[in-house]
């Protein structure tokens, strides 16, 4: 066989491989959820256009990975959060935005005024009215902030709602730590393409949950998220209260408390009941959530401290 006989058939081995390679390579274009149920006008289904999630985020083969790839790190996507109503960056003067920037100061105000102030539980009587919405929004809206970064925590055990809003997928998070399956809180942080949110999952579903929230993992897990930066507000998605006894363990180690009260549908009797669940040194909040204002049916939110 003459020399360049050799080179052809030595190519075309190589050309083979490569092929080979690229195809075992070849990741399959992840699926899309094209709906999602928002507390946002009117509570409608909203339709959403199908993203090819694979060419938005296609990398280009000649350039370094970027730190996105991490599995601690989420792309959100802001603007499907902008058309259903959730605050995002730069988005300017909405009303949305304007109402959580009412909502947010007297919070930011307290949050360091006492120890773990800054531990701000979203809760509401029921489910339904609202409360992880409001709780995204705030988280947000704290974003924003040039002074403080927030921590976003899906506490809502039972039925974690945070993944939907997102459009993300639950993994490891607050439950895994308290069972003993993740080692440090770093393990299940989150950072996300908001510079300032960082994020942890509700983590791996549990029967004892209850028994976790009360126990003094979770005492000293809240500690240190308090206290390891001084610039940090944590904002927890909590269970409604009336529904689940996660939700009643919570309040005792938080240090703000704040309670979506859905318009003409939240009686005076169930707020009182949960209000009462309450010590009487608690420092409760109240968001007016689903107030129509409009002939239009928008609904809009007032804070009352």
């Amino acid at each position: 066989m003459s020399i360049i006989e050799k080179a052809i058939n030595k190519l075309e081995k190589e050309v083979g491989s490569k092929a080979i390679h690229n195809v075992k390579r070849k990741r399959p274009q992840p699926a899309v959820n094209t709906t999602i149920k928002a507390d946002v006008s009117e509570e409608a289904n909203i339709s959403e256009k199908v993203v090819d999630h694979f060419q938005v985020n296609r990398i280009s083969h000649d350039k370094p990975l970027p730190t996105t790839a991490s599995p601690n790190y989420i792309n959100i996507d802001l603007e499907r959060l902008h058309q259903l109503g959730i605050v995002t960056p730069n988005q300017g003067k909405t009303q949305i935005a304007e109402q959580f920037r009412i909502i947010k100061r007297p919070l930011l105000t307290k949050a360091f005024a006492k120890k773990n102030n800054n531990l701000i539980m979203i809760s509401s009587a029921l489910a339904g009215e609202g409360k992880s919405f409001c709780a995204v929004n705030l988280a947000m809206s704290i974003a924003s902030e040039m002074d403080h970064r927030v921590l976003l925590i899906d506490a809502d055990v039972a039925r974690p709602s945070i993944p939907n809003l997102l459009d993300i997928e639950n993994q490891a998070g607050l439950m895994d730590i308290l069972i003993g399956k993740s080692g440090d809180v770093s393990d299940v942080l989150i950072k996300t393409n908001v510079e300032k949110l960082s994020l942890i999952m509700s983590g791996t579903a549990h029967s004892h949950a209850t028994e976790l929230l009360a126990s003094q993992t979770m005492a000293i897990l809240l500690e240190e998220l308090a206290q390891r930066y001084n610039d940090r507000i944590v904002v927890f998605d909590a269970p409604p209260i009336l529904l689940t006894s996660e939700a009643r363990v919570l309040p005792e180690r938080m240090g703000q408390i704040v309670l979506v009260v859905e318009a003409e549908q939240t009686t005076q009797q169930a707020l009182n009941q949960v209000i009462n669940q309450f010590s009487s040194k608690a420092n409760i909040s109240l968001i007016y959530n689903k107030v129509k204002t409009f002939a239009s049916g928008e609904y809009c939110g007032y804070y009352y401290s």
